[in-house]
């Protein structure tokens, strides 16, 4: 297997009133796998397994309105790797939720075959509302006392970014066509980019904004959470780490201004530039830039819409707990 990760010799024991689950995420850059047990009566859970793998799958299909062939075969090996790690831990239940790429492709249903035949379970395709609320459940069951609602919480994937405004549940959510994959092949030629690609992105990322806001009160905001990779890339650079170190990043919370000065750096990197930094995931390298740009843009949004509510809004708070966590909450209801 070229996971990282070593099978056990027996399955581990599961706790009474416990379930064993796997969540697996299936996004436009990147597939991941949570295998956990959950508590059913007070939802704790506890890890076994976190597995991500960058696999492309939403490569061109911003262009050509399809999954690519070795996209799907890259997405296919993962998940048949991720079926043997399920069947040794002796996983009760499984849910593989697919999102942006997929939604946006007409050759899903290669997709969902495919994936039906290597794990056994068929693929739920998602619409940017449930995504939009998963990501809030998973983000929100680790938040701690010290950061008040109502929390909007921001999903930043390859294809789409969700904006999820709630407490305890979400109240509003939105989800936008744009993320670190779509606008770097949309946009982001040159290396590193130019003003005017930069300039261009922004354009669509902003008009994308002007559209959720209309969906989501973002002035409402009383903290700010960012999730997925492209976010916690951010925080391990504004943190200066030394290696991507979920334990670190969890939790962090940055001066905006800090995080602003984290995506100003990544946006003007050239690619070996970026290769180089000790917690960059070499599958992120290519569009980290786009990533961090529409990051900058939401926080800048975000706060300005908070200042004009009368409020003031000076710090984000990053997750490594987002969508895996809601699809795995969701199995031991």
């Amino acid at each position: 297997m070229s996971v990282d990760v070593v099978l056990p010799e027996t399955q581990p024991e599961l706790a009474a009133g416990s379930v064993r689950v796997a969540a697996i995420d299936c996004g436009t850059n990147s597939i991941r796998l949570l295998v956990a047990d959950i508590d059913r009566a007070t939802g704790a859970m506890t890890d076994h397994v976190r597995l991500m793998e960058v696999v492309r799958l939403g490569q061109g299909v911003d262009q050509t309105g399809r999954l690519a062939e070795d996209a799907l075969e890259r997405t296919f090996a993962a998940t048949r790797r991720y079926a043997e790690i399920c069947a040794a831990y002796g996983v009760e239940r499984i849910r593989f939720v697919a999102t942006s790429a997929t939604r946006d492709a007409e050759n899903r249903d290669v997709f969902v075959s495919g994936v039906k035949a290597a794990i056994g379970v068929e693929p739920e395709v998602v619409s940017g509302e449930e995504e939009a609320e998963l990501s809030f459940a998973g983000a929100v069951s680790v938040l701690g006392t010290e950061h008040t609602g109502p929390y909007l919480v921001v999903d930043l994937g390859g294809g789409s970014t969700e904006l999820v405004l709630g407490t305890k549940s979400p109240v509003a959510a939105y989800s936008m066509n744009v993320g670190c994959v779509r606008m770097t092949e949309r946009h982001l030629k040159s290396d590193p980019p130019t003003a005017e690609e930069i300039e261009a992105a922004a354009r669509d990322i902003n008009a994308a904004i002007d559209e959720a806001s209309k969906h989501v009160p973002i002035g409402r905001t009383a903290t700010l959470v960012g999730l997925a990779g492209t976010i916690t890339t951010v925080t391990a650079h504004a943190l200066k780490l030394r290696s991507y170190d979920r334990e670190q990043i969890n939790g962090a919370v940055l001066p905006l201004k800090a995080a602003q000065e984290s995506t100003k750096n990544l946006m003007e990197r050239n690619r070996a530039e970026r290769a180089a930094l000790p917690f960059m995931h070499p599958g992120r390298v290519d569009v980290i830039g786009a990533g961090a740009l529409v990051w900058s843009t939401v926080m800048a949004r975000v706060q300005a819409a908070v200042a004009q509510a009368g409020g003031a809004l000076r710090t984000t708070v990053t997750s490594e707990h987002d969508i895996l966590d809601g699809i795995a909450l969701s199995l031991a209801r």
